[in-house]
């Protein structure tokens, strides 16, 4: 709690210290951005295709018609800009910073972005990081959006941890893959944002199989899927799972993520945004 908490009244039953009083004025850019839904994507783990997942959220999403932003919190390790094919550098003016827009007018800010070549390493230490995650929500004029996507680096660290008691984070998705390892993981994420009283809309299980070229057969080459039955244990939505595929890759690669179309992906983000209608009724 602040100082200003000293004199309400509610201060001894108060734990968050979050009432108007005590919260500071809205930037330029705050003031010109209004976004509905903010969703922190995490993972327990790195390697389990988190910013894939959530720049095709995103995508997906923007084709049901909703204006949609992707906040690449990932500072040390980049991709949503590549992903997209955005090479032009964010710009300011006098209000704060104006993202990056893809071919179909995904908002994104990211580091990559900013500094002058994307192949430049980021050695910055913890406090720096989360300083500059925080300047993407305050200093960059978002405008008008359904949803932003918040793209964190892998595991419970400083940046999932700022993001959590810094952001108006609406929700959380969480994305898995059958290994058990990740699994295992998967459950100490699920416990951070519970210990942040933080919704949880679902789980995500990528990589749950490959398609056969020839026949079309499930290899499951990660073992067995088990984010149904993780998702029933921790009492969470399950939004659905998604395979292995050579052509997403590519089309990331290609910064043409945009132009693959995916089933299982176009449903999950129904399932999403059926999750979310529900939890704000």
């Amino acid at each position: 709690m602040s100082d200003a908490c000293g004199s309400c009244p509610s201060a001894s039953s108060c734990t968050t210290g979050s009432c108007p009083s005590t919260q500071p004025e809205k930037t330029k850019a705050q003031q010109a951005s209004n976004i509905k839904n903010v969703i922190a994507v995490m993972s327990g783990k790195g390697g389990v295709g988190k910013s894939s997942v959530t720049s095709m959220l995103a995508v997906s999403l923007m084709r049901q018609g909703f204006k949609v932003g992707i906040l690449d919190a990932d500072i040390t390790g980049p991709s949503i800009p590549r992903i997209f094919g955005l090479r032009d550098k964010a710009n300011m003016n006098e209000v704060g910073v104006i993202p990056g827009e893809t071919s179909h007018r995904i908002k994104v800010m990211s580091l990559n972005l900013m500094i002058p070549n994307e192949d430049d390493p980021v050695i910055w230490r913890g406090s720096i990081i989360t300083q500059l995650v925080q300047q993407f929500w305050t200093d960059v004029v978002w405008g008008e959006l359904d949803y932003l996507l918040i793209d964190l680096p892998p595991g419970t660290g400083d940046v999932p941890i700022t993001v959590m008691q810094s952001l108006p984070v609406s929700g959380v998705v969480i994305v898995t893959s059958p290994q058990q390892l990740a699994g295992m993981i998967v459950r100490k994420a699920i416990n951070m944002v519970k210990k942040y009283d933080a919704t949880i809309y679902g789980l995500v299980e990528n990589m749950a199989y490959v398609a056969c070229p020839q026949c079309e057969e499930r290899i499951e080459i990660f073992g067995k899927p088990h984010g149904e039955a993780e998702a029933a244990q921790n009492e969470i939505p399950y939004l659905g799972q998604l395979p292995i595929d050579p052509v997403l890759a590519t089309m990331s690669d290609l910064g043409k993520i945009e132009d693959y179309e995916s089933a299982g992906f176009t449903q999950i983000a129904k399932n999403l945004a059926e999750v979310i209608q529900e939890k704000q009724k």
